[in-house]
């Protein structure tokens, strides 16, 4: 098991031949994954909600890496009506599946806003279009051999809950425990998913990362959707003092997706001082993380909201 505390993206093995989806990689770490999934061979597709945004940063990527693989789809994690679309689209695209799907998309703090199908924003975005996303895409992940699916979820899920008698926020709401919730679930799902792929003998890791303090627009966009537009400059100040660049932030990322010898449903962050900065290494979680009857329990609720079902069955 890889244990070096020094890891960075000039470890990349080379992917020459391998396939890639990063969604939300039109900025940040996202952005910074898919620029060194590319520069390492990788045939990556950007798939993101603004394509024109998803064109800069493909320029962006091209302009460092003239004879990278980069492609830009549609993709809104807040409809799910699009997660079919791109799935389907490209899965036809690419008969021969994908090796890594990075679920890098979310949002932050944000007022309660609803999806296109009347999910909470935050939950919905963050947890119920990545699920949607990889059972739709199970099948092009199956045909790969070692392929993997990486969920990028927070140090905010540690005070995350699962409310499941109001997932949704509607009898109350407060943006960060949502915030919270939905990267609690991610690590739910990425520990429940890998459960059911070992039940059925499927040869795909699950993996979870999360970026420490990684100073990206996010936090920003969560202020301005607030009207808290006076934080904007503290907020700023902060992720200049404290936060690290969105490169060291998509190392655990990158760590997760291609690092040899690491057990499914690992999950990967910084090494620095509470987990905020440094390199990549195995860390825990809290053990809301780790209930097996919570995990199975939104398992459950998930195919049930998305109408996406997994063929992944578990005693």
């Amino acid at each position: 098991m890889p244990t070096s505390p020094k890891w960075t993206a000039g470890d990349l093995p080379d992917l020459t031949g391998r396939t890639a989806i990063v969604t939300g990689a039109n900025s940040g770490i996202g952005l910074e994954a898919a620029r060194e999934l590319a520069a390492h061979g990788a045939d990556v597709t950007l798939a993101v909600r603004s394509t024109d945004k998803g064109g800069n940063a493909r320029d962006l990527i091209l302009g460092a890496f003239p004879a990278a693989l980069v492609s830009v789809e549609a993709l809104d994690l807040a409809d799910l009506a699009s997660v079919r679309s791109f799935a389907a689209r490209w899965s036809q695209e690419h008969p021969e599946g994908l090796d890594l799907l990075i679920n890098n998309a979310g949002v932050m703090g944000i007022p309660r806003m609803a999806t296109a199908d009347g999910f909470e924003m935050q939950f919905g975005t963050n947890h119920l279009g990545h699920f949607a996303l990889t059972g739709l895409l199970l099948p092009a992940l199956v045909a790969r051999p070692r392929s993997r699916v990486v969920t990028v979820s927070s140090g905010a899920h540690r005070f995350g809950r699962m409310n499941f008698d109001d997932l949704m926020g509607t009898r109350r709401y407060r943006s960060w425990g949502a915030y919270g919730q939905s990267k609690l679930a991610n690590l739910l799902f990425t520990s429940e998913l890998q459960r059911r792929l070992d039940a059925n003998a499927v040869p795909i890791l699950a993996m979870a990362a999360h970026p420490g303090y990684a100073a990206t627009n996010l936090q920003a966009v969560g202020t301005d959707l607030r009207g808290l537009t006076w934080m904007r400059q503290p907020v700023q100040l902060m992720n200049t003092v404290m936060g690290q660049s969105a490169a060291m932030g998509a190392l655990p990322t990158l760590f997760a997706a291609t690092a040899p010898g690491l057990p499914g449903d690992s999950y990967i962050g910084p090494d620095g001082f509470m987990e905020q900065r440094g390199h990549p290494q195995i860390v825990d979680r809290t053990d809301a993380a780790k209930n097996r009857a919570d995990a199975r329990r939104l398992w459950v609720e998930s195919e049930r909201l998305t109408g996406v079902t997994y063929p992944l069955e578990i005693s």
